[in-house]
This record gives C-alpha cells, structure tokens and sequence, in this order.
C-alpha cells in the first residue's frame, strides 16, 4: 500500500522576493504647536507698536500738504490738493534753511569728531593692558549715568570762560564730549571681538600701532562704527537742551530751536501748515539715515554676540 507524502517545500531562488507580512506602521504622533498663543501675542504687540510708531509720522507728512482749514476741518481725511507752498513758506519765511545748514555744520563736525576719539580711546581700553584701565573705562560709563542737567549750569560758565559761547565750534565740542561715553563703551566692547591675530601679524611685518589702527582695525570695525554713529546721529540731531543753553544767537540755531521759535513766532496767526512742514524737513534726514544703514546697524549690534 502506497502512501502519498507531501512534497518539501522548495528553497527560494537566490534574488527571488520573499513575502513577509509587515504589520502597518503607527500613525504619526500629532505635532504640537508649542508657544502659539506666545508667538500670537508677541506678533500682535509688534503690529500695535508699529501702528502707534508709523501713523504719527504718516499723519504729520500728509498734514504738511494740507491749508490750515482743512487741518482743523478734517483732520484724518487726504489732503484735496498738494500744498507745496507750506514747504516753501517754512524754509524761507521761517529761516529753516539756515537751521538746517546749522544743524548739518554741528553734527557732521560732532559726528566725525565723537567717532574718531571715541574709537581711539576704545581701541586703547579693549586692546592694552596698563594700570587704570578698567578705571578709565568705569568713568566713561559713569559718565552715561550722569544727568546732563546737572551740568548745565557749570558747562556754560566752562564754555563761556573759554570764549565759545554762541558759536558753532563751542557747540560741536560740547556734542562730542556728550557722545563720548556711549561711543567709547559701545566701541570697547566690539573692539574685544575682533580677532588679535591680525593685528599680531601686522606688527610682525613691522607696522607701527597707529597704522595697525587705522589700516587694519578701523576697517574691520566697520559694522560698529556705522551702529553707534547712527545712534549718536540721532541723539545729536534730535538735541534740544544743549543748543538752548548755549547756542542763544538767532543767526546759530539749529533745527530744534528753529522749530519752537516757528511755534512761538507764529502766536495767533495759526500757521500750522508751515509748522508741520518745518517739523517734516527736521525729520526726514534722520528716516533717511535708517533707512539706509539699518542692514548696517543690525549687523553692528549682532556682531559683537558672535566670534
């Protein structure tokens, strides 16, 4: 009696595909939105901030093309027509010309003045080792701590005494000692920054310390540069109390003494057309400036937190 026996199953061909049962894989975990309600805050307080920053200005440029009863009349609606005379008005009339040609000669001078000294001084505190340095260093910044009305009394006897009273030097002195402190403590810290084995190298090829300054870590200091005059040009643009002080003679006054005087002047004639646009010129030069450099300014700020 014969028996059927069930054949062994037959080894798979060598490249031959195997069928395996793989289980399905999980279901991707939910992603989880975290800080969401964070981002949505911060991102509506942004959109706050910059409505309340940029429609004073928007307001203030469209009221400088308005007459003065539709000023009053509508005041948040478009101007029916350019008035271009208002800007004529205010830089002739009102001598706003020569407040700017003032203001121009006062801060292009302080400017430069603030800048090279202060990144001198700043280049000697953050580079060389000798005793009193951290000393010199703290009193710069103590001097960013002092009130500047404090020393108004004892700064005009100073700049009296010294024969600059009224005068555009006298003014671009007293700028540049007020601008100091920041400089020189904005600068120390960048200056620490920069590599030392480019200077090392320079003084290996024989190169004195003054044209290492000038010719290697001045340039490289650049970002810092354009950073910290960009604020001093703002500060010093936008100076009131220094010039108010100091500067009393009506053929020296600068932009912001030019503009109270337009307000003052005017009394009940109500020349509020004219007086916006005055206030419009004095601003434009400093958007202008951010503008411009604010690539600059951000790379300044943010290059000191990298090596």
């Amino acid at each position: 009696m014969k028996t059927t026996e069930t054949p062994a199953p037959l080894p798979a061909e060598s490249g031959a595909p195997i069928a395996k049962t793989d289980t399905p894989p999980p279901p991707p975990p939910k992603e989880k939105k975290e800080g969401t309600a964070l981002n949505v805050f911060s991102h509506g307080v942004l959109v706050i901030w910059a409505f309340m920053v940029v429609m004073p200005l928007l307001w203030a440029v469209m009221t400088s093309f308005k007459d003065d009863r539709s000023i009053f009349s509508s005041p948040w609606s478009l101007p029916d027509s350019l008035h271009f005379d208002n800007w004529s008005r205010a830089w002739t009339q009102a001598n706003m010309s020569d407040y700017f040609l003032n203001t121009v000669l006062v801060v292009g001078g302080s400017l430069i003045g603030t800048l090279v000294l202060g990144s001198m001084a700043a280049y000697v505190l953050a580079r060389f080792d000798f005793p009193g340095n951290r000393f010199i260093y703290y009193l710069f910044i103590g001097g960013m701590s002092f009130p500047i009305m404090l020393a108004l009394v004892p700064l005009f006897y100073v700049v009296n005494n010294m024969g600059l009273l009224n005068t555009i030097h006298g003014l671009i002195l007293v700028y540049i000692a007020y601008s100091l402190p920041f400089t020189v403590f904005f600068l120390t810290a960048f200056f620490r920054t920069l590599p030392s084995s480019v200077a090392e190298a320079a003084f290996v090829d024989g190169a004195s310390h003054s044209r290492t300054f000038f010719q290697i870590m001045l340039p490289m200091a650049k970002p810092g540069l354009i950073s910290v005059g960009i604020f001093n040009f703002l500060g010093q643009w936008n100076q009131y109390m220094l010039p108010t002080v100091l500067n009393t003679d009506p053929d020296k006054r600068v932009l912001t003494q030019g503009l109270v005087q337009l307000a003052v002047s005017q009394g009940y004639k109500g020349d509020w057309s004219g007086l916006f646009a005055g206030l419009v010129m004095a601003m434009l030069p400093v958007l202008a400036a951010y503008i411009i450099f604010q690539r600059q300014v951000v790379q300044g700020l943010t290059a000191g937190a990298l090596k």
